[in-house]
């Protein structure tokens, strides 16, 4: 009797370690299960954003696009705003503006004065550039004979508009002290007054549309590092001062 209780004992053991892999085999199932979801879930989330991405990209007006993360940035908008803000300053430029750049121009070619004043413009207006060497004398603000000469065709140029006139004085970075002058502050002031004073006492521009500046040596147009440099910074400008209509 006690022989056949021992065998019994054992045949439960066996059935007991056959259930716990069963138990496991069945763990090791529903992970596997787990993460072939999880994988699979990633997937589909990675495709959907892809899609978002692209949709996003079309409705923005297409081109190259680089996925940062969650970051999209459209390598087209940078080189797209870059133009736009060249077009919107393009056309802040009045076309009478543009205009009256043209008659100056024309006007200088046909009196042969090319050589003795060049012309530039922005939406404030025109600007005769004329050479300090043509107007007057190494610091001196009389007005040379060949200045004079410049200056009476000058004067016909501006009775043919109604602008305000601003006459601007420039000098290089050579200190200036003279019996005349203590600084180029004086010095570029001075000859802007004489050149005022020229159109208004002897061409008769009407004096409320002048005004004059000295500007010194605070505003080159070429570094102060040559003869030749220098020459192009001691100069004066004439300015016909553009308003725009309705401002």
């Amino acid at each position: 009797m006690a022989r056949r209780r021992k065998k019994k004992e054992i045949k439960n053991n066996s059935s007991s370690g056959g259930g716990w892999m069963t138990t496991f085999s069945d763990l090791m199932s529903l992970l596997l299960t787990f993460f072939i979801l999880l994988y699979s879930m990633s997937s589909v989330s990675a495709e959907k954003f892809e899609a978002a991405a692209k949709s996003m990209q079309s409705a923005f007006g297409g081109g190259d696009s680089v996925i940062e993360g969650s970051t999209v940035v459209d390598t087209e908008t940078k080189t797209t705003k870059t133009e736009t803000e060249i077009e919107i300053s393009e056309e802040t430029i009045d076309p009478e503006l543009i205009e009256m750049y043209n008659e100056v121009v024309a006007f200088l070619e046909a009196n042969e004065m090319t050589a003795q004043a060049s012309v530039e413009y922005d939406q404030d207006g025109i600007y005769v550039n004329i050479q300090e060497s043509i107007l007057f004398g190494s610091g001196s603000a009389i007005i040379a004979d060949s200045g004079k000469s410049t200056l009476n065709n000058l004067g016909e140029l501006i009775q043919q508009f109604k602008n305000d006139v601003v006459v601007e004085g420039y000098t290089d970075n050579v200190p200036m002290n003279n019996s005349s002058f203590g600084s180029n502050w004086e010095l570029s002031t001075g000859r802007a007054l004489s050149v005022l004073r020229y159109l208004s006492e002897e061409r008769k521009i009407d004096p409320t549309r002048l005004s004059a500046k000295g500007y010194g040596e605070y505003h080159p147009i070429a570094p102060n590092d040559s003869e030749e440099n220098k020459e192009k910074n001691r100069r004066v400008n004439i300015v016909l001062v553009y308003d725009r209509q309705g401002e």
